[in-house]
């Protein structure tokens, strides 16, 4: 059999070529656990507001990868030593980091898994890939975990100005066509230093950090956190947890065999086994959007309208407020329903819901942003800012929604 070339040049829309360094990346990117990323859009059901946002967290994976390469090169032209085999589990750990995300993103981590997030199911997948691979991702979930001595490497995959978010908010810039969110990650990447193990930006590079920053706020306000893109993610959750509910009180819907596992079982922490996790790899979005359309001709009512909803985008109204909605106003819109739809109480809970939204686009208590001046004094970039907005921007803004049927 002709041996296959695993030097691969890859043509991307936002950076143009990526290179795949080695045969061990190489082999990672072909492995099904990666190529299910392919199948799980990167921003959830986003799509139904910027109908160019139907990018995956494979692409977003191999951006990340991208940039962290980038950063490499420019951190050793800095006298940061970086030894190969550090390099090499830098780029596994960035190419990881949301393996473990379930369909549509982050619904499945609040419907029919409980209580757990896609940075652990990411861990678990990366430690079973190390079986796999023999050992060679130890010091990549080393440095995933921030378990690795040298921290400025955590930091590169997960911190303020990661590679993670430095990709992210491009991309979806790009594809969602919201220019604000346009940040020039490879300026950034540019300003990068280490002083005192810890990833610092240098002081010439502050209105860059500030964009970023600003870049962060707006997109979490324009696309993240818009009110369709919320009312959407939230009436998946509710259609899963629905679909949850009918299976553990006996009904058998139509699905695929590993939808179906997790529709009939409740799965934690403590379940995750080596079997379920290879069961949770083969579930993406297109076992959910299946699933709706067959669910969409149910017997129940509600399952049946929560699916319709979703795939023919006729959604819930959504409320936006600073403040809390009265018990009151949310108790009139429930009997509503319940009168105008012939529903019990706790099938109306699925029409008619509340809840929270924060936006914090920078935090001075964690993890912070810090330059570096030309004497090597090291400043949070908040305090050196000549602007008050990056302060301002670090005070968590917090708004309250209602969601309910549009003719009440």
């Amino acid at each position: 059999m002709k041996s296959r070339n695993k030097l691969k040049i890859i043509n991307d829309p936002i950076y143009g070529f990526v290179t795949v360094p080695n045969e061990l990346i190489f082999e990672l990117i072909e492995h099904k656990y990666f190529q299910r990323l392919r199948r799980i859009s990167q921003m959830g059901m986003s799509y139904l507001v910027y109908p160019g946002a139907h990018h995956t967290r494979f692409h977003h994976a191999l951006g990340a990868m991208f940039l962290m390469q980038k950063s490499v090169r420019v951190l050793r032209s800095k006298c940061t030593e970086i030894s190969p085999q550090e390099e090499e589990a830098l780029y596994i750990a960035i190419l990881l980091h949301d393996i473990g995300h379930g369909p549509f993103s982050h619904a499945m981590e609040h419907s029919i898994v409980e209580n757990i997030s896609h940075e652990e199911i990411s861990l678990w997948i990366m430690e079973e890939l190390n079986k796999q691979f023999k050992g060679k991702l130890t010091t990549a979930i080393k440095i995933f975990k921030n378990q690795y001595h040298r921290t400025f490497m955590h930091q590169l995959v997960s911190g303020q100005l990661d590679m993670d978010r430095l990709d992210y908010l491009r991309r979806d810039s790009f594809y969602t066509g919201v220019s604000e969110g346009a940040i020039n990650s490879e300026r950034l990447i540019t300003m990068l230093h280490v002083k005192d193990d810890s990833l610092v930006v240098e002081e010439k590079g502050i209105y860059s950090v500030e964009k970023f920053i600003v870049a962060r706020r707006l997109m979490y306000w324009q696309v993240y956190l818009h009110k369709t893109s919320l009312v959407a993610e939230q009436l998946l959750v509710r259609l899963l947890k629905r679909a949850k509910h009918l299976s553990d009180h006996g009904a058998r819907l139509p699905a695929s065999k590993a939808l179906s596992f997790f529709l009939q079982n409740h799965i934690s922490s403590e379940d995750f086994s080596a079997e379920i996790l290879e069961t949770f790899t083969n579930l993406d979005d297109y076992d959910i959007v299946s699933a709706m359309k067959q669910w969409a001709n149910h017997d129940d009512s509600v399952l049946s309208e929560l699916s319709k909803m979703l795939l023919n985008r006729d959604l819930l109204k959504i409320k936006l407020k600073k403040k809390p909605f009265s018990e009151d106003k949310i108790e009139a819109k429930l009997i509503s329903v319940m009168e105008n739809h012939k529903l019990s109480r706790e099938e109306a809970t699925y029409f008619v819901f509340g809840g929270l939204i924060e936006n914090q686009a920078y935090d001075m208590k964690r993890d912070t942003i810090n330059l570096i001046t030309k004497t090597g004094k090291v400043l949070d970039v908040a305090k050196a800012s000549d602007q008050l907005n990056i302060e301002a921007l670090s005070k968590k803004v917090i708004k309250y929604y209602l969601c309910y049927p549009k003719t009440h």
